[in-house]
């Protein structure tokens, strides 16, 4: 029998798993520690995101997620009260503009189209989030096809806003997702079973990590969800004209007709997440470390564990990840396009949106002038065809002429004949038949 020295005796390593495993007499470990705190991160934060929007979401958090690195960093980017959080978010200059928590989680930032005011001329260069949803919304309704010829289609969506919005509308809840709600008992008891087996077999380092990451997740997912979910927009003002104007894509023109206030609300409002001061920032900082000190646990305790307990950690990972995942299959940006719908309090059986393609810019141009205001016919036309060629003036200033003395756009020969030019007039020819393609195409009623 070997003899050990005593000096040996105490240094030798001891273990936390005392009783026979399934997996005791292997001799394969998994290295899995470095792996669950980076892997997952964006499905782990999609899944945080969605604690404010579906029912109940904030208290079914209780489970072992991966990616709590990232969560960490993130929610260090949101409280950023001390030089600790500032490392963890690596975001040491003060000095630097802090991004927005709605943003952070998805609910901000998108850039959207210009819009152009028809009465007071108001011109905004480049729109928000909630115009960019919008645009994405109104791209997909259907539309009647105006005849006419053919060069390169655009779209002409006329949205007739009846409602304004509070200036400031909670959205927590306004989704149920029962599949959601429910699918979260899965990752949670497969965790729970999980964490339980380590215990039952003395491996008390899986157990730790596992019931560390159960705890931290949960109370991540609590106070995360403590925060308001909220629309904000410019407060209504009265007295005003109305707000109609238009968005401007390549592919489409957007009529938006309505109170100066129900404009605003797509053209200036967005979606804020709204978190306390005090306490609620503090928590959300405790959190940030918390997750940080997971990441850490995992990849010193993990690989003590015996296999059968590796398996176990593996396991709650696997599992809390494919439900992060398949959360993450949802289509947030519908999500949040149904929510401003839900605001605006629109509907396709109204109809309040009424979709419309036309085959070139030209007749598209005469048409939104049909579908918004004759008198500002000049402004809007300069506006959607800067053209300034003698033929475009020319044809501009028929158009204009005839809308205002409320003569119809049927147009013959005697329109383009008098031209010197057999160029202009061949150009004056398209464009006058395709104002009249767009004149004889607009519906008369039903766009009210």
């Amino acid at each position: 029998m070997p003899v050990v020295h005593p000096l040996e005796e105490a240094i030798r390593p001891r273990t936390m798993v005392t009783n026979p495993t399934p997996a005791g007499k292997s001799h394969f470990a998994l290295d899995t520690s470095g792996l669950a705190s980076v892997f997952g991160g964006p499905e782990a934060i999609f899944s945080l995101a969605l604690v404010h929007v579906y029912t109940g979401r904030r208290w079914l958090g209780w489970y072992n997620s991966p990616g709590s690195y990232f969560l960490g960093k993130l929610l260090a980017q949101i409280a950023h009260k001390s030089p600790i959080l500032d490392i963890i978010s690596n975001s040491g200059d003060r000095s630097e503009k802090r991004p927005d928590a709605a943003e952070l989680f998805n609910y901000d930032g998108r850039k959207g189209p210009k819009f152009r005011a028809v009465h007071s001329g108001t011109v905004i260069d480049e729109t928000g989030h909630l115009a960019a949803l919008f645009v994405k919304e109104c791209a997909e309704q259907c539309a009647t096809i105006i005849p006419g010829r053919q060069t390169r289609p655009v779209d002409i969506t006329i949205a007739n806003l009846h409602h304004i919005p509070d200036k400031e509308v909670p959205l927590a809840g306004l989704q149920n997702h029962t599949r959601a709600s429910v699918g979260a008992l899965v990752p949670i008891l497969v965790s729970f079973a999980a964490c339980f087996a380590s215990g039952y077999y003395d491996d008390w380092y899986c157990f730790s990590v596992i019931s560390l990451g159960i705890v931290v997740n949960g109370l991540s997912c609590f106070v995360i969800g403590s925060g308001d979910l909220i629309f904000t927009h410019p407060e209504p003002r009265k007295g005003l004209p109305p707000g109609d104007g238009f968005l401007t894509t390549p592919e489409q023109i957007i009529l938006l007709k309505g109170a100066e206030s129900a404009v605003n609300s797509i053209t200036r409002g967005k979606f804020s997440l709204r978190f306390d001061n005090g306490p609620l920032f503090r928590s959300i900082g405790t959190c940030a470390i918390l997750l940080m000190l997971q990441s850490v646990a995992q990849l010193l305790l993990v690989p003590q564990g015996s296999l059968f307990g590796q398996l176990m950690f593996v396991t709650s990972i696997i599992v809390s990840w494919s439900y992060n995942l398949w959360l993450s299959s949802l289509d947030k940006e519908k999500i949040q396009r149904d929510m401003l719908m839900n605001i605006l309090q629109l509907s396709q059986q109204k109809p309040d949106l009424t979709k419309f393609t036309l085959g070139t810019r030209t007749s598209m141009a005469v048409f939104v002038v049909l579908a918004s205001d004759v008198e500002k016919a000049e402004e809007i036309l300069d506006s959607l065809l800067p053209n300034n060629t003698g033929a475009w003036k020319k044809w501009k200033s028929t158009i204009v002429s005839r809308l205002k003395s409320g003569k119809e756009l049927v147009f013959d020969e005697s329109d383009w004949s008098d031209s010197q030019d057999s160029q202009e007039a061949g150009l004056l020819k398209m464009l006058y038949r395709d104002a009249q393609d767009a004149y004889e195409g607009f519906p008369k009623r039903g766009l009210d």
